[in-house]
C-alpha cells in the first residue's frame, strides 16, 4: 500500500507543488478573477500552505503572471502547427473543448469585465501581438482579402470562438433551456458553423 503523501511530503517536492498551486490557482481565478481570488482558498484547493505559494510565485500576482506566461509559452509552442492550418481550420482551434482552455477563456473575460489590475496583460498583448502579425502574413499571401482590417477580424473572431464558455445562458435562450454548451455534440456543432462564417468572411466573391 502506497504511503500517504502527507502536506510536508509535497512541500518536499517542488515541481509537483508548483503545479498544483497552478492547477489550483487556475480554476480559482477562473471562478472568481484576479480580484476575487484569494490566495488561502488557492492554498486550500491545491492542499499546500499558503505560505508556499509566496515562496514559489511571490504572491498572488506572480501567480497570476506565470499562468498567463504558461499561456504565451502554450501559444509558442503552437505556433508551427497553426501556420499549416487553413484560416476556418484556426479559429476553430482556439474553441474551447476542455477545462483547461474554457478556464483561460473565463481568465480573459474577468479581466474584460472587472477592469483594474490586469499582471496577465503584457503576456496576453505578446500573444495576440503575435496572432496578429501571422494574420498580416496571411493577408498578404492573399488568404484574407485585403479590405479586411486584420485586428477586427481577430477581435470578432475570438469574442465568437469565446461564446460557448462565456454566453451559455445566450446559448439556452436561443436553443433552448437544455443546451449544454461543454457537450461535444454542441461544440461539433458549433466549430462546423464557425469555420463556415470565418470561411465565408475571409473569401472574396
Amino acid at each position: 500500500m502506497a504511503a500517504r503523501r502527507t502536506p510536508q511530503t509535497r512541500q518536499r517536492d517542488p515541481e509537483r507543488t508548483r503545479s498544483r498551486i497552478l492547477r489550483a490557482a487556475t480554476a480559482e481565478f477562473a471562478a472568481k478573477g484576479y480580484a476575487g481570488a484569494r490566495v488561502g482558498e488557492i492554498a486550500d484547493r491545491a492542499g499546500v500552505n499558503k505560505q508556499l505559494i509566496s515562496y514559489y510565485f511571490g504572491g498572488k500576482e506572480g501567480l497570476y503572471r506565470t499562468i498567463a506566461q504558461t499561456w504565451l509559452d502554450e501559444q509558442r509552442e503552437a505556433e508551427p502547427v497553426h501556420r499549416e492550418m487553413d484560416l476556418p481550420s484556426l479559429a476553430v482551434d482556439f474553441i474551447a473543448r476542455n477545462e483547461t482552455m474554457r478556464e483561460n477563456t473565463r481568465l480573459l473575460a474577468w479581466e474584460g469585465l472587472t477592469g483594474g489590475e490586469d499582471p496577465g496583460g503584457p503576456a496576453r498583448t505578446a500573444v495576440l501581438q503575435g496572432a496578429l502579425t501571422e494574420l498580416k502574413r496571411r493577408q498578404a499571401e492573399g488568404e484574407i482579402p485585403q479590405e479586411l482590417d486584420v485586428g477586427h477580424l481577430l477581435l470578432v473572431c475570438m469574442a465568437a470562438a469565446a461564446a460557448p464558455v462565456t454566453m451559455p445562458h445566450v446559448a439556452r435562450s436561443i436553443f433552448g433551456p437544455e443546451t449544454d454548451t461543454t457537450s461535444e455534440e454542441f461544440l461539433d456543432r458549433f466549430s462546423e458553423q464557425f469555420a463556415m462564417i470565418v470561411r465565408r468572411m475571409t473569401t472574396k466573391g
